[in-house]
């Protein structure tokens, strides 16, 4: 039996540390059986809480949303991980993670069956990353977007945006290695491969959906508020968010090792300095000082450190987090001002903040602080990320959008999609009048 000590950062992900032959000769068998286990038991763990955030982000979004659009926000951060989960087995893990000679995308390992032990951990472990790239389109598009079309969208991602980018960076567990891999490109739990591309592709929909109705004034284009419907549902998704976060990073080991202990840590940090820097921002603005800013501060802080979790030291994690609150605040901003309506902010907090991380990523490297060629090879894959997602995105959601209709009428957007989509409702005691069954 061999133990597999991989790490996602890219360039070492599958090499085993030892031949079965050296293995037997050097190492007891009880040992590696021993240890296997006890990586096994940590990264199932992991998986477990970062199928939990599955739960954050589904009461931070409907928190966010009107009440009338609760149901379909649940809805569909339930189904990106049930209709996510079967893709990714089917094709996305093998497309990520399978033998990749030619660096652009793995070509085995489709539909995982009679593998070893580890490949199944592995496995459910990039399951839930997976489900988290596609949730982050679902806040993004809310109120608005009709609940078949965006589950086909949803397909798409987990099947083919996702895992080709992803095997750029992590691929060739099973041989071959991806582009960006060889290029070092630091990018530890996914602040690009995860949240930065589940990012670009909400923004492709947000811009094929248009705002929602009221959002704007037709004549001089001026921002109108409109607030969720329940704020302590979004301070709770925040708090759910922030738990399975170290189970995102420190997981991402793929080992039970004591670099967990800094990963968590640095993660820690980075989410209260996010949290600071969205109050920053807030002042020196002087705008209110608001829930939603705060938490929506602490997940850009949360993002912002992903990439370089294990590779940075505390002081450098506190400023990656609080630099990608602000970046979250000020990108939310101007993406209002180009008349972008994102309602839950993901684009700016997992796009601009990804994208922040990620570049941090490469400035801060332990022992190799501000090297000119790491902070290139981060630009590259920056902008490698979004010049695949987006496109590609934009091009599956016009593609529905022609053949499905990806947007509900004005007069089922004004009734809520609770009622429209799935003729049911989060409070029915508020809508005692309301017939909301076909007839």
């Amino acid at each position: 039996m061999r133990r597999y000590a991989m790490s996602i950062a890219g360039c070492w992900l599958a090499a085993p540390l030892w031949a079965a032959e050296e293995t037997t000769a050097t190492v007891p068998a009880e040992n590696l059986a021993t240890a296997l286990a006890a990586d096994t038991v940590w990264v199932v763990a992991a998986a477990a809480l970062v199928f939990f955030m599955q739960a954050g982000f589904a009461l931070l979004e409907s928190g966010m949303s009107r009440a009338k659009n609760s149901v379909n926000v649940m809805m569909k951060n339930y189904m990106d991980v049930c209709l996510g989960t079967l893709v990714f087995w089917l094709v996305g893990y093998g497309i990520m993670f399978g033998d990749n000679p030619s660096g652009l995308f793995g070509t085995s390992h489709f539909m995982l069956a009679d593998a070893e032990p580890w490949d199944y951990t592995v496995l459910l472990f990039q399951t839930m990353f997976a489900a988290t790239a596609v949730t982050i389109c679902s806040g993004a598009m809310a109120e608005r977007t009709r609940y078949d079309a965006y589950l086909v969208a949803s397909a798409v991602i987990a099947a083919v945006i996702y895992p080709v980018f992803g095997s750029w960076v992590w691929g060739g567990l099973y041989g071959g290695s991806g582009w960006l891999a060889e290029l070092g490109f630091i990018d530890f739990a996914g602040s690009t491969v995860v949240h930065s591309i589940g990012a670009w592709c909400a923004l492709a929909g947000v811009i094929v959906l248009g705002p929602r109705t009221g959002r704007f004034e037709a004549d001089t284009g001026k921002v109108r508020d409109i607030p969720g419907h329940n704020l302590s549902l979004v301070a709770l998704g925040g708090f759910i968010l922030w738990l399975g976060w170290f189970g995102f990073n420190g997981g991402s080991t793929l080992a039970a090792g004591a670099d967990i202990g800094l990963i968590c840590l640095n993660t820690q940090l980075a989410a209260a300095a996010g949290a600071l820097g969205a109050l920053l921002f807030s002042r020196a603005t002087r705008t209110p000082i608001l829930l939603t800013v705060t938490v929506n501060g602490s997940i850009a802080g949360l993002v912002g450190i992903t990439a370089g979790c294990a590779s940075m030291e505390p002081q450098w994690a506190i400023l990656t987090g609080l630099v990608a609150g602000i970046v979250a605040m000020a990108g939310g901003q101007l993406l209002l001002k180009l008349g972008i309506d994102d309602v839950v902010g993901a684009v700016s907090v997992h796009g601009f903040a990804g994208a922040w991380g990620t570049l941090a990523a490469g400035m801060f490297v332990t022992g190799k602080l501000f090297d000119i060629q790491q902070i290139a090879v981060q630009l590259t894959g920056i902008f490698a990320a979004f010049g695949w997602a987006f496109p590609l995105a934009l091009l599956t959601f016009l593609l529905v959008k022609v053949l499905m209709g990806l947007r509900v009428t004005t007069a089922e957007e004004q009734q809520g999609l609770d009622v429209s989509e799935h003729y049911e409702v989060a409070y029915p005691e508020f809508h005692k009048d309301m017939t909301y069954f076909r007839q």
